[in-house]
């Protein structure tokens, strides 16, 4: 099965971070990865976005016309990606940034997940956070990854200089799957 994710934003969100880790940890449990990250010319600030594809089978292009899920980090993030979600495919919004979510979504057909990960990501102790509160929710929510795993791989995905951040890090993912199992029991 291949499932294929959108995750956008502006440069600065840790948008190419989470679809970075995301995609190593996908590969680190034996599955076909393919992790495609565009971005503007800009430093900090411009629109920033990455696929990634996750299969038990070999990957045909990494291009995505339609995905399974978007995480959506900005505004300009989920009218441009939330086009391209496949029918009844799921779509995470950081409501932190983007007010009124409830208003925005024009389809009928998605399942539509507004995720305060500002608000998550002070609250846990992780304030610069809300990227990996976002993808704790996504792996709590789709089991696509086992979110120990992956909190389990973060040590090897990060550089040695970064090594300090994996407590933060870790708290942030379990933050977002505790988010997302109270969803599941409400």
């Amino acid at each position: 099965m291949e499932y294929s994710v959108l995750i956008a934003g502006f440069g600065g969100q840790g948008v190419l971070l989470i679809g970075d880790l995301l995609a190593y940890c996908g590969m680190k449990e034996g599955r076909e990865v393919t992790w495609m990250p565009s971005y503007g010319v800009e430093m900090r600030g411009g629109a920033v976005s990455c696929t990634v594809v996750l299969s038990r089978e070999r990957i045909g292009a990494p291009v995505v016309g339609a995905a399974d899920a978007v995480i959506a980090m900005s505004e300009p993030a989920l009218h441009k990606f939330g086009e391209r979600l496949l029918p009844r495919g799921l779509l995470l919004i950081n409501s932190s940034f983007i007010p009124g979510v409830e208003k925005m979504v024009w389809r009928e057909d998605l399942e539509v997940i507004p995720v305060p990960a500002g608000e998550l990501a002070g609250q846990s102790g992780a304030e610069r956070m809300a990227n990996l509160i976002m993808l704790g929710v996504f792996l709590g929510h789709t089991g696509l990854l086992e979110p120990d795993r992956v909190a389990a791989l973060v040590p090897s995905f990060l550089a040695p200089e970064k090594q300090r951040l994996v407590p933060e890090i870790n708290k942030a993912l379990a933050c977002g799957c505790t988010f997302a199992a109270s969803l599941a029991r409400a």
